[in-house]
């Protein structure tokens, strides 16, 4: 299970350097070759880039803290040794300028700065001799795509230790890394993937953001330790992308989409059967892409199809879907074979939402070079799946992470009950896990989702939220690096919503939480809403909230009924939060009084028979049931009206609606049933729940309902007299 990294400890002498003395340091710091400052053409090329080290203290000191542009918060320290070191891969070999090493009050006396183009064979760019700390800002010359610090001698007897290691240079050296051919090479159970005949193993991330902020975001991505990234369509818009992650040493699945893409609930249904005319486009539209970027340094395969096997079922059934489904698989295979004749230098493969898909492949599409499937809370069963499967084929995980909305239980409000950040993380970890617990055949994996989508599925899976960063993130850092990094974000725990399944519309109810950071950070929490289960809008609105102190929120409830998400977001100002949700059903204020209306009889102008959920007659109104309901046929006007079988005092009248609303009616009243005259009238009904002062006495109520509000009819949950 993934922990976060306990608070840095500043027993050692070292730990608590004061402002005075840091200035000391930086003023008496050693300023090698006197090199001249950054000019136009210079840039700093080491930040955010992938670093390693020898050694490192403890876990809160690796070497990722001395390129994260941090100069006094965060810091690599080696073991308590001669003759360690620190190295940055800049991604692509680079023209080099300058080094500015900013040292802890632990430094290194003697050391070398080196360079190197492959990582093994390194030549020295500059000795330093007789350093006293600080800030050593060092001239140098020539190109490498590694940099490295290589301790001779420390100054004491503790290790050697960064704030910074940054690396100047230009980008007259920018040409990618060489692609090299991609080829599954091996035998059964102990296949590998190669790129230019060295062993690859992916390490990787699904893509969201747009292809054009590739050049943004793509240095967090390396420094992830992250390799491959994959995408679901390839056309004229991916190539920055492909640039972008060429200039980062990063590799990218190529995706091509097929309808009915997306598993259950996708669209587009077409019948592979007989539909040439569609499968011939297909193939043109794909070929020309394939030859567009095949020698691009990015490539590392094509993929193509996304849960297409799967969401055949959307379309047809029976023998139909089995005939379909081989159709699909057959023209993959088409495909295939049309790839590898245009690009025979890399795999192919082909992504389905569960194993069951896999035997399709296996007849259908032998042309594929391996298989590939997206998996959440079954990942782990994918390796028995191949197993009893019998395939001769390896496999990567093109989707992987925690469970998501269709593999969990309902929570109380009977809907899907989402993961903690805890869990989340969790669930990386051990999707990682079974990943290379199958060796020889699980090639890699792509988890889900390098994406900054701050709504319900964003917050669900993405790793960077609004650009946040989640335990999650932090857990797939650990997975493909080994460490985690420095700091982390907030952990909120028990977090509980009161009242939780009725909570009155547009009043206050309660939401609580316990809020820590592991880093004593100030934390900055905020209270969102998200409609998703009541009105179908995803995005997540701040709620109007406000703090009762020790984690506890006074929340307002929305206008609009039924079950809402509830979202607490803590974050600590160092680019971090963690978010929790749990769900609240919103219900019609209560009334005080007796409902005068509950159980008596009912009649309309009409009702439907049979639609969804009815039939649905005009005694649903008055049944006390919040979820039954009336509804109307789909035309004006249409009415309702009650008998309470006697003139009674009436003070309130509550309508509580369905999504098919008046926009405009009347509440008459009558003493005869015949005989009406108006108690109240609108042209600007909104839906809802309306809470109608009505001072009146009568034996009948009568709804007049003149306009829709919608397309549908007129449909009430509840129909509430109270005197």
């Amino acid at each position: 299970m993934y922990r976060p990294l306990p608070l840095r400890t500043t027993s050692r002498r070292r730990g608590g350097i004061s402002l005075a003395v840091l200035g000391a340091l930086l003023a008496s710091s050693l300023t090698l070759g006197l090199s001249p400052r950054a000019h136009a053409a210079e840039e700093l090329l080491s930040q955010g880039r992938p670093a390693t080290a020898s050694s490192q203290e403890g876990e809160a000191y690796v070497a990722g803290a001395t390129v994260d542009g941090d100069l006094s918060g965060t810091r690599w320290s080696s073991e308590r040794r001669d003759g360690e070191w620190i190295q940055v891969d800049l991604g692509a070999s680079r023209d080099l300028s300058r080094v500015v090493l900013t040292w802890e009050a632990a430094y290194g006396k003697n050391y070398e700065l080196q360079a190197s183009d492959n990582g093994s064979d390194w030549r020295t760019l500059k000795a330093v001799t007789g350093s006293d700390g600080g800030t050593d800002e060092i001239a140098v010359s020539g190109s490498g795509r590694y940099v490295r610090m290589q301790g001779v001698t420390r100054a004491g007897g503790y290790g050697y230790s960064l704030w910074e290691f940054q690396v100047y240079g230009g980008r007259g050296g920018d040409n990618p890394a060489p692609g090299g051919a991609v080829k599954v090479t091996g035998s059964r159970g102990s296949w590998q993937l190669t790129v230019a005949g060295q062993p690859y193993t992916i390490k990787g991330l699904t893509w969201g953001p747009p292809a054009a902020d590739a050049p943004t975001y793509l240095p967090d991505v390396r420094s992830m330790g992250v390799n491959t990234l994959r995408t679901w369509g390839t056309d004229s818009s991916t190539k920055p992308l492909l640039d972008a992650a060429a200039a980062q040493g990063i590799k990218v699945i190529n995706g091509f989409w097929l309808q009915p893409g997306g598993g259950p609930g996708a669209g587009g249904c077409v019948d592979y059967v007989t539909d040439t005319t569609y499968k011939n486009s297909m193939l043109d539209e794909f070929a020309q892409w394939v030859d567009t970027y095949k020698s691009h340094p990015a490539t590392l395969m094509w993929n193509v199809g996304n849960e297409s096997v799967l969401g055949l079922q959307n379309c047809y059934g029976g023998a139909g879907l089995e005939a379909q489904r081989d159709a699909y698989t057959s023209f993959v295979n088409d495909v295939a074979k049309k790839i590898h004749a245009i690009d025979p230098d890399h795999p192919v493969t082909s992504t389905d939402a569960w194993t069951g898909a896999w035997p399709y492949y296996k007849r259908n599409a032998p042309g594929l070079d391996l298989y590939a499937v997206n998996s959440y809370a079954n990942l782990c069963k994918v390796r028995q799946d191949w197993i009893d499967g019998g395939y001769d084929k390896p496999y990567i995980i093109t989707e992987g992470g925690p469970a998501g909305e269709w593999e969990v239980p309902d929570d109380v409000n009977g809907i899907p009950d989402e993961p903690t950040d805890v869990q989340k993380a969790d669930g990386y970890t051990r999707a990682w896990g079974c990943v290379t617990g199958h060796a020889g055949v699980a090639l890699g994996a792509t988890l889900f989702h390098y994406g900054r989508e701050h709504d319900f599925g964003g917050v669900w899976f993405n790793l960077v939220p609004d650009g946040l960063k989640r335990l999650s993130y932090y857990a797939v850092k650990k997975a493909y690096t080994g460490s985690a990094g420095g700091n982390t974000p907030p952990v909120i725990t028990n977090m509980a919503v009161s009242p939780a399944s009725a909570a009155p519309a547009g009043r206050e109810f309660t939401v609580h939480a316990d809020i820590r950071d592991p880093d004593g950070d100030p934390i900055t929490s905020r209270i969102y809403l998200s409609g998703n289960y009541a009105d179908g809008d995803k995005r997540l609105v701040e709620a109007r909230w406000r703090s009762t102190g020790n984690g506890t929120f006074a929340v307002t409830a929305p206008a609009k009924l039924g079950v809402w998400k509830v979202y607490i977001q803590a974050e600590d100002g160092r680019g971090n939060a963690g978010i929790e949700t749990e769900s609240v059903r919103v219900v019609a204020p209560p009334v005080s009084g007796t409902n005068l209306a509950l159980h008596r009889p009912a009649t309309a102008s009409s009702f439907q028979q049979s639609y969804g959920d009815c039939p649905c007659p005009a005694g649903n109104a008055t049944d006390g049931d919040p979820v039954t309901r009336w509804a109307s046929d789909w035309s004006d006007p249409q009415w309702i009206r009650v008998d309470l079988g006697v003139p009674r005092p009436i003070r309130t009248v509550q309508l509580v609606w369905d999504p098919a609303y008046a926009k405009s009616y009347e509440v008459q009243v009558s003493d005869d049933g015949t005989t009406w005259r108006q108690a109240y009238a609108t042209t600007t009904g909104d839906g809802d729940v309306d809470t109608l002062d009505v001072v009146v006495t009568a034996r009948h109520v009568r709804l007049q309902l003149t306009a829709r509000g919608t397309g549908w009819g007129h449909s009430l949950h509840e129909l509430g007299i109270y005197g």
